[in-house]
């Protein structure tokens, strides 16, 4: 209702269904965020798929793009540096 639910666990194809959900978690609900949007919760942990020697990368295009947000951020002057 807050618009605070930020991922569902989904299909490829996008589908927000029960088989998608590996931990049987309520509406498929994987993420949320506080009711301000600066505190964000995550069930999945993407960061134990960030090395290839720990058997799988997806994870680390998560990481990449909240680098990438915090740069721009930055040259923008919104976010402090450090």
């Amino acid at each position: 209702q807050k618009s605070q639910i930020v991922f569902r666990y989904c299909t490829a194809e996008g589908q927000v269904i029960p088989a998608a959900n590996p931990n049987g978690s309520v509406g498929n609900i994987a993420g949320v965020c506080s009711e301000q949007g600066n505190v964000f919760g995550l069930m999945p942990h993407p960061e134990r798929c960030t090395e290839e020697i720990l058997g799988n990368t997806a994870g680390l295009r998560l990481f990449l793009s909240i680098l990438d947000w915090w740069g721009i951020r930055q040259q923008e002057g919104v976010v402090a540096h450090g």
